[in-house]
């Protein structure tokens, strides 16, 4: 499982709360936590200054009150307890599967379920929506021949599910999963 982690364990950037309209860039490494600030400024005196950049440890980062309150002051409360989960060690490596490998673990989920975990993340709900994910939903589904296919393509693939396969009450009969 550690080949599935990267030198960068997570990265996230934007702008700063207001009234400041400084950026800033979370960087979090196997070792480190960087926070880097860039200075947005009319003022003269502000022109030209290089970024500043704030490196500490896991272990720092821990103990370092005023970091953790900058970081989640620019980038909110969970973006904060899921720095301190990493620092911890607290890896999650679900989310680094890459997409296929996920993609064939939700195939072999019932929808229903496929659908709540849909709901736990912003990566989930992407795949869950892709096309790709309904284009296989489709073709397991009993009543599959190539004149859905032909509609699927025009209108696409999650539209043919909800179209022909799915019913109101989320329970698929007709479709088997493999």
């Amino acid at each position: 499982m550690a080949s599935l982690l990267g030198d960068r364990l997570f990265e996230i950037s934007g702008q700063g709360p207001p009234p400041q309209k400084d950026f800033f860039q979370l960087v979090i490494t196997k070792n480190e936590v960087i926070l880097t600030s860039w200075r947005i400024s009319l003022r003269l005196e502000c022109r030209g200054l290089p970024p500043n950049q704030q490196k500490t440890s896991h272990q720092d980062f821990q103990n370092d009150k005023t970091l953790q309150y900058e970081v989640g002051a620019v980038f909110g409360q969970r973006i904060l307890d899921y720095t301190a989960a990493l620092c911890q060690g607290k890896f999650d490596y679900l989310e680094r599967l890459p997409d296929d490998i996920m993609l064939r673990i939700m195939y072999c989920l019932e929808l229903k379920d496929t659908a709540l975990l849909a709901q736990t993340s912003r990566r989930f709900k992407t795949l869950f929506s892709s096309e790709k994910f309904w284009e296989q939903t489709v073709r397991n589904c009993a009543g599959f021949n190539r004149d859905i296919e032909d509609i699927a393509n025009a209108m696409g693939w999650k539209s043919t599910f909800l179209t022909f396969f799915h019913n109101s009450l989320f329970k698929l009969y007709n479709c088997a999963k493999q």
